[in-house]
């Protein structure tokens, strides 16, 4: 099946919509990282803004975000790698599951931070700062029931 190219915006003062019976996915554009459309059933899809063919993941295959640790892009991979390599930066980022991970705000910025689990301290993407992380309560909890 040919790749399936992508109009830009509609020119008209309506918002698009598709219609009712026509399932969409998306998928984040391997050229130039913008969020695409594409029907169900599409192999690649065609870039309207910069023309890269990008490979639409088999169907059934979960997919995940996250936002690269180098220059904040939004980028998409297969739900279970361990980790996904940005192709704007090629900075290689931890891929966790939502039950790996905790979440803190910075001791400096107040920024909201993502760690892995047992870490005892995590650095500032931001400020650069290093934010201790103590045990929390539950874990305590959790693991003197053990």
């Amino acid at each position: 099946m040919p790749p399936v190219p992508l109009a830009p915006y509609p020119t008209s003062s309506a918002p698009y919509t598709p219609p009712a019976n026509a399932a969409q996915s998306q998928l984040v554009c391997s050229g130039c990282r913008n969020l695409l459309l594409y029907p169900v059933g599409a192999t690649s899809v065609c870039c309207a803004v910069c023309n890269a063919v990008t490979a639409v993941p088999p169907p059934g295959t979960e997919m995940a975000q996250l936002v690269c640790g180098g220059c904040h892009t939004l980028l998409m991979y297969i739900r279970g790698a361990t980790s996904v390599q940005c192709s704007c930066c090629h900075t290689v980022n931890l891929a966790l599951e939502a039950n790996q991970v905790a979440h803190v705000s910075c001791g400096n910025c107040r920024m909201l931070l993502m760690y892995q689990y047992g870490a005892r301290s995590v650095k500032c993407a931001v400020c650069n700062f290093v934010t201790s992380v103590g045990m929390s309560t539950s874990a305590s909890a959790i693991d003197q029931k053990a």
